[in-house]
């Protein structure tokens, strides 16, 4: 009996049953549970009956059913066979725009573009800085006009709060549902937007929210659960907890990034906690919102809910100043530089409003001197130029070992001369065959130069790119591969947001240093370690101070959504999904409530007021020998104490 106590945890922790690191795959948990009661078997059959074996087995199935949620797993696929969800596509029709790469009948631009057109009061221009072709204008809200949406909102909110998750599932499998089938028109749209693309649209805008759906409906219902909390022993009649309550109006600010995947993460996690969500979109990228909004009120309004409960806001600064002074809003989620982070933090502090802040970072790759060239080179290309470089974790500052430096230089140097810049759709005459776009922002290409020209005067290596595209019109900046970066270079310390390849040297293959080197910057987002031996690459990464590490990879904690997503230091505080993201979307309520039906506290009369003065004192210093004194000799004193003076 102790015996498989021991070796199959039936009464103790489930991490002794199946250790972590052999919890791969359902086929090897499985396999370890037969070799288990297989070795358990064949010790004690001779001291405990063959029916004892066979019940201690089905306890340890029916335990390893719960620990796996098989259970759960089974009711959520009959509730997803048995409540299949409508499909809202003919609800949604699609401009030209939208539908077709050569879908926009302005020509393309030249020169500088301005989101404001004197002619037309009001209103935010919207152009593909790619083509610098005019897509359309949307209104530049007014403070009253954010605060009428807000009030909405607030109102379709109240009703909301009372739906069951089952129902909230539906309207997010609803929009899973659109999605999977219009991935090309999502797709073309972001790149339309916001220039990427459509590989780097779909992997950063698709793929992405399809997982944050997918994990929040699998897992959302579990982790919104009353979270029970241990009582001591003087409050052993009491029951506590901690309840999850909807915020009521959750305030986003989305970045210009990736306009989909920003606007729905929010709205997801938004909506499955039983908020409203109000999002103010970036300027830059606004012309999506109108398609990407109607995406989500329409898979509320066909499920019969109030579709006020998503709003969109477009405009400049005013508006985003507007959603965060609203009274009708409960908390801000803003994603951006750490310069507006502090704007965002400051008028927020006025109302006393919680803050979410995600200010992007200068994540480290690190090759160490074991790692094979080869293996690393695609995951350093895919980290720096993905989307351009314009992503919050994307790869800022490469660390290559002082041994393997000139063989990696030499083995991505050609690859990044290979890319191919341009118009990533088919039209205007191209192709849209390209790997690397074009820049949301052109003032982002003035930054840009400026970092590159600052390492080069200081010492750095330029190996290719180092400047504005000249062959295209649109808003384009060159591949670009610089060596020998410093600590006292700006592009060391400042984020770049653009397509750079930042290489520094760990002089003398030197561990230690190399941590020193990762920790000089005050960001601290992500950061990825690459090393034959996974133990010291963990060991060097435990070391850096971020929110995130990853080893021998790059990437892959965003498409774990149970993970929390967000940073350290200069890139603000905290997070994104997992369950520690879905519960900053709400209030956390503690609970008391009796464990024993008329099991109450009483006041004892020593300590009742009024208050005895010869026994008040010694009663409650009796109360507490009895409950926290080491000795037993001193709790035996405390009940006599109290017996004497109670």
């Amino acid at each position: 009996f102790f015996f498989l106590q021991r070796k199959m945890g039936l009464f103790d922790k489930a991490e002794e049953v199946i250790p972590e690191e052999e919890e791969a795959g359902m086929a090897a948990i499985l396999s370890r549970a037969v070799a288990i009661i297989e070795s358990a078997a064949l010790r004690i059959e001779d001291r405990v009956p063959h029916t004892i074996l066979a019940a201690l087995a089905v306890a340890f199935v029916i335990r390893l059913v719960v620990n796996l949620s098989i259970w759960h797993s089974l009711s959520l696929l009959l509730e997803y066979i048995t409540h299949p969800v409508p499909d809202i596509s003919e609800n949604i029709g699609l401009e030209p725009a939208e539908a077709d790469d050569d879908g926009i009948e302005s020509k393309p631009g030249t020169g500088s573009i301005s989101l404001v057109d004197k002619k037309k009061p009001g209103r935010l221009q919207c152009f593909d800085p790619s083509t610098l072709q005019l897509l359309g204008d949307v209104p530049a809200m007014t403070a009253a006009e954010v605060n009428e949406l807000c009030s909405k909102a607030k109102q379709a909110q109240k009703s909301w709060s009372q739906t069951t998750y089952k129902e909230r599932r539906v309207v997010l499998r609803t929009i899973q549902k659109y999605i999977v089938n219009h991935i090309e028109e999502i797709c073309r749209v972001c790149t339309r937007d916001s220039g990427k693309p459509k590989v780097d649209a779909l992997l950063g805008e698709v793929m992405t929210t399809c997982e944050k759906i997918r994990c929040i409906n699998f897992n959302g219902e579990e982790w919104l659960q009353p979270s029970y909390r241990p009582v001591g022993p003087m409050m052993a009649h009491k029951r506590a907890y901690v309840e999850y309550v909807p915020f009521g109006v959750l305030g986003v600010i989305a970045p210009w990034n990736y306009p989909f995947h920003n606007m729905l993460n929010h709205v997801i996690s938004g909506i499955f906690s039983g908020n409203a969500v109000v999002s103010k979109v970036s300027e830059h990228t606004s012309w999506s919102s109108t398609y990407f909004g109607k995406i989500c009120r329409m898979a509320l309004e066909v499920n019969g809910h109030d579709p006020d409960l998503v709003q969109t806001v477009t405009g400049f600064g005013e508006a985003g100043a507007a959603l965060v002074s609203c009274d009708d809003v409960d908390k801000i989620i803003f994603t951006g530089s750490p310069g507006v982070g502090r704007k965002v933090m400051e008028g927020a502090s006025k109302y006393l409003k919680p803050v979410i802040l995600e200010l992007g970072g200068k994540d480290p790759m690190v090759f160490c001197d074991d790692a094979k060239i080869k293996d690393v080179v695609p995951w350093a290309m895919r980290g720096c130029f993905q989307n351009s470089g314009q992503n919050c974790c994307g790869v800022e500052r490469l660390f290559v070992y002082e041994s393997i430096q000139q063989e990696f230089i030499d083995a991505v140097l050609p690859r990044v001369k290979s890319l191919r810049q341009g118009i990533p759709l088919a039209t205007c005459g191209a192709d849209g065959d390209v790997d690397c776009g074009a820049m949301v922002m052109e003032g982002q290409i003035g930054i840009i130069q400026e970092l590159v020209d600052d390492a080069v005067k200081k010492g750095a290596t330029l190996h290719c790119g180092g400047k504005r595209n000249p062959d295209l019109p649109g808003q384009f900046y060159e591949p670009t591969l610089l060596s020998g970066i410093t600590s006292d270079m700006r592009i060391a310390q400042e984020e770049v947001f653009g397509p750079i390849m930042a290489v520094a040297t760990v002089p003398g293959d030197d561990d230690e240093e190399c941590i020193r080197l990762v920790n000089n910057c005050s960001f601290g987002l992500g950061s990825s370690v690459y090393s034959a031996s996974q133990s010291r690459g963990m060991k060097i990464g435990k070391q850096i101070r971020s929110g995130m590490f990853t080893v021998n990879d790059f990437g892959v904690n965003y498409l774990i959504q149970s993970l929390p997503f967000g940073g350290v230091c200069e890139s603000g505080f905290g997070r994104f999904a997992g369950p520690e993201g879905l519960r900053a979307c709400c209030l956390e309520r503690s609970i008391v409530e009796d464990r024993i039906p008329g099991v109450r506290t009483t006041i004892p009369s020593p300590i009742d007021f009024p208050i005895k003065k010869e026994q008040g004192l010694p009663f409650g210093m009796a109360l507490i020998q009895l409950f926290y004194n080491e000795s037993i000799f001193g709790k035996i004193k405390g009940i006599f104490g109290l017996i004497k003076h109670g």
